[in-house]
Order: C-alpha cells, then sequence, then structure tokens
C-alpha cells in the first residue's frame, strides 16, 4: 500500500443509504493510536457513506484538519502521549474548528470521566465495549447537526454576498459597509456594550441596507429627487431587508438594526414612526454612523465634507430632534480621538475579536 495511504482510508458504499448525510461524504477524523480500535470504527461505518482521516497524534490531527474540511473528530480519551481533553479544549477555542462535533471514546468509566469530556466541549461521550449500532446511532445524530450548522452557515454567507451586491450596485458609495461597521464597532466598544451587541453592530453594517436590492433601479439610482410615490417604495427597504434575513437565527439581533435605521428621534421617521428610546439602541448608533460617513463621503451629488462639518450636521440634526443627541456626542468623541486609518483598525481588531 502506498505511504499516503495509510492516513487515509475512504468507505463509500453507493448502495447506502444516505439520509442521515450531506451530498458530499462526510470526513472524519479518528484521533486513536489503537489499530484494533481504529478498525472497529472502520467496520462499524463500512456501509455508510462517509470517510475517516486516521491520525495517531494530535500533531497529526492537526495537520489534517489544516488541509481538510472535517465533518466529525473522534478521540480516545486515554491517548498515550497526548492530552485529549487538551486537545478538544483546542479545537473548541478555534474559530475554524469549534463548531466541528467531537465524540470522545474510552475504556475508563466512571461519571468523573464523562464529566471532565464533556466539560472540555465535547459534544458525546462512549465507553468501551461499544455496540457498532449505537456508534452508527450517535455518529448519525452528530453529523446531522453539523450539516444543520453548515446550511445556516452558508444562508448567512449568501446574504452577506447579497447586501455586498447592493453595495456594489452604486459605485458611488464603494466601502461604505467597512467604513460603517467599524464606526458603529467605535462607538459601541466606547458605550462599553457586551460581545454579542457589538457582533450585531458588526453584521449590520454589511446588512442594514440589504433591502435595497429588492428596489427597482430607476428609483435606486434616480438622478433626482424622488416624488412621494417613488419615496413609498423607497422606504419599504427596511421591512424587505429584516423579511429577507428574519429566517436566519444568526442574525435575530441585528434585525431590529435593519428595520429601525431610519426611525428619527422625534418620531418622524420610518417606517414604524418609533420616539426617543422605543428605537433600539443598536439602530441609533448604526444610524449616526451612516449619517458620518454619507456626509464624510464624496457623492455625484455633493463634495465630502470634512469632519468638522459633518459634526455640524449631525448636532444641527439632534437639536432639531432627528438624532439621538447622546450618540451624536459618543461618535464626535471617538472619531476627533482616533489618528489616521483610525477606521481600518478598528474593523479589523474587532473582526479577530469577534470572529475568534
Amino acid at each position: 500500500m502506498p505511504r499516503t495511504q495509510t492516513l487515509e482510508t475512504i468507505h463509500r458504499n453507493p448502495e447506502a443509504p444516505s439520509q442521515a448525510f450531506p451530498e458530499r461524504a462526510p470526513v472524519i477524523l479518528v484521533l486513536e493510536q489503537s489499530g484494533s480500535n481504529r478498525n472497529f470504527l472502520r467496520g462499524a461505518l463500512r456501509n455508510e457513506r462517509c470517510r475517516i482521516v486516521s491520525a495517531t497524534t494530535a500533531a497529526r490531527a492537526r495537520e489534517v484538519l489544516g488541509r481538510e474540511t472535517v465533518d466529525l473528530v473522534i478521540l480516545d480519551l486515554t491517548l498515550p502521549g497526548s492530552n485529549c481533553l487538551d486537545f478538544c479544549r483546542e479545537l473548541k477555542s478555534d474559530r475554524c474548528t469549534r463548531l466541528i462535533p467531537v465524540l470522545i471514546l474510552t475504556s475508563a468509566e466512571g461519571a468523573k470521566n464523562e464529566i471532565a469530556g464533556i466539560s472540555s466541549g465535547a459534544d458525546e461521550f462512549l465507553v468501551r465495549p461499544l455496540s457498532p449500532a449505537v456508534v452508527r446511532a450517535r455518529i448519525h445524530a452528530l453529523l446531522r447537526h453539523k450539516a444543520a450548522i453548515d446550511s445556516l452557515e452558508e444562508a448567512e454567507s449568501i446574504l452577506f454576498a447579497l447586501a455586498r451586491a447592493v453595495e456594489q450596485r452604486d459605485k458611488a458609495i464603494g466601502g461604505h459597509c467597512e467604513r460603517l461597521a467599524a464606526i458603529s464597532l467605535m462607538v459601541g466598544t466606547e458605550l462599553g456594550l457586551p460581545r454579542p451587541q457589538l457582533l450585531a453592530l458588526y453584521r449590520g453594517g454589511f446588512l442594514h441596507d440589504i433591502g435595497k436590492i429588492a428596489i427597482p433601479d430607476a428609483i435606486l439610482f434616480k438622478p433626482g429627487p424622488l416624488d412621494d410615490a417613488e419615496w413609498a417604495v423607497m422606504r419599504t427597504h427596511t421591512i424587505k431587508g429584516e423579511e429577507i434575513c428574519r429566517h436566519t437565527r444568526t442574525l435575530e439581533a441585528v434585525l431590529p438594526i435593519i428595520r429601525s435605521h431610519h426611525e428619527r428621534w422625534d418620531g418622524s421617521g420610518y417606517p414604524d414612526g418609533l420616539r426617543g428610546e422605543q428605537i433600539p439602541l443598536l439602530a441609533r448608533i448604526l444610524q449616526v454612523a451612516d449619517v458620518y460617513d454619507a456626509l464624510t463621503s464624496t457623492r455625484p451629488y455633493k463634495r465630502a465634507f470634512s469632519p468638522k462639518e459633518a459634526f455640524a450636521v449631525l448636532e444641527a440634526e439632534a437639536r432639531r430632534g432627528w438624532r439621538d443627541r447622546r450618540l451624536v456626542a459618543v461618535l464626535r468623541k471617538v472619531m476627533e480621538a482616533a489618528g489616521a486609518d483610525a477606521m481600518t483598525r478598528s474593523l479589523e481588531n474587532m473582526r479577530r475579536a469577534l470572529l475568534t
């Protein structure tokens, strides 16, 4: 047998039932030194449509994870020369691998071992001797869960791609989403918001105007002022955006931003005529960031305002009752304290902090 095949054993049976698995054959990484234990797993899964990748050390397992899209990791609790629980914790703390389900197998009975395994992040814990039927059932369940998570991530990725498409339709606003995400994060950080709300602001920066994908180009890119009927259509983009994202549970905290970022402090905004603190805080934060970025950017109909001019407009609008005065003041504070390229640095730093 060639050396390259000692690490990978492929099981493909086109006649085997595949309802439990996604269309791509799932990859199962087995970190186990015992040849007999590896053979048991291969035997238990011999009629399943899956691919088993074997490694005998944590270092080799990391190599596999670096080059493969792995759907399930099976670990031996008593792996010699390696701490299985530490490796499990390592997987669950890394953004790239934390959603991969982990099944720990052991010959050591006792609640203490099971508690330690589950506490390290393992999703399942089985004690030998093992029943092939039980092993298959647990693996099926873990792979179904992983497929569901992958589907959610794919749906979210599609929505972000749609949001990018909205931005790219209008060449005049290139880079707006990144800047808006960065400014919103700076304000949210200054306010001491918790991580879930900062993550919602980050996502909201990209998704707030996704509903404009449903607005006709004749209205979206009209060179002159919109008439009343056209404004009525344009204002539906907040509701349409919420409808587009509503079915993705991971975006639940972003929905109020999408729907309410055009509300005004005095109740004269849309779509719901909310006023004051009825308007969700995250929507108010993104709103002042949005206005600031629009003012300080060059558009076909205007020059880029200086920060001083932009804050003069924002503060006038706050006095008029359109904006949250407190948030305008916080925005001014963080922007005046920031140095050159602050928004880019903020976005990169926050992206690393939020997504790792």
